[in-house]
């Protein structure tokens, strides 16, 4: 049975963004709506889409958490043997999207990729909680697994290996899990507006600073 969508509508009555508004960095930009983003008090705030292409040609994407950023990129972590770290071996180019729909904004970023150093990926590993540690170790991620009961083994091997009380050893990083950092090459600020004439302005790199050009919706 087919299902037909088209009668959904919205009107996005939301204020208007303009380019006198416009924070010349765009991570300053980032983080202004960031600001405004937490302050609905959002589920999963972090949460963003990553799209990579595979070594076929195959484009991928799949929500990831994104653990922080700078003027140099936008950082996530995964384990470096699954389907999105081949990809990015395959291939070190990739896009995020943010979407706050609350809000009706979305940000687009596009820009090279390249692995974040160890110090810092072991800083972010030691604040995982403990659970997440574990199932880093007992997952193969992207990997076929018969059933959940062989996941569910996995894990209890792994406690039983690394222990889950608070006095147990500080359990190491995976040597296949690590971080990622998305760079800045293009970012999009999307505001929803009435009539499907959204604001949108993207911001490009070049080598003398950004440039900001307002886009057709």
């Amino acid at each position: 049975m087919s299902r037909d969508l088209s009668a959904l509508r919205e009107s996005y009555q939301r204020a208007g963004l303009r380019r006198s508004v416009l924070a010349a960095d765009p991570v300053e930009q980032f983080d202004h709506w960031w600001d405004d983003w937490q302050a609905t008090d959002p589920y999963d705030a972090a949460a963003c889409v990553l799209a990579t292409v595979g070594a076929d040609g195959q484009p991928s994407s799949r929500y990831v958490l994104c653990r922080g950023w700078d003027a140099e990129g936008f950082v996530l972590y995964t384990n470096q043997q699954s389907r999105k770290a081949r990809d990015l071996a395959a291939d070190p180019r990739a896009s995020l999207v943010f979407g706050w729909l609350e809000l009706a904004r979305q940000v687009r970023i596009e820009g090279p990729v390249a692995l974040v150093d160890d110090a810092t990926a072991d800083a972010y590993w030691a604040s995982r909680p403990r659970g997440s540690q574990i199932g880093a170790w007992a997952s193969a991620q992207s990997e076929p697994v018969p059933d959940r009961a062989a996941l569910d083994r996995q894990q209890r091997a792994a406690e039983e290996r690394f222990g889950i009380g608070p006095d147990d050893d500080p359990i190491p990083r995976p040597p296949h899990w690590g971080g990622y950092c998305v760079g800045i090459d293009r970012i999009e600020f999307w505001q929803g507006q009435p009539d499907r004439l959204h604001d949108r302005f993207e911001y490009r790199r070049t080598p003398t600073g950004w440039t900001i050009d307002r886009l057709s919706p």
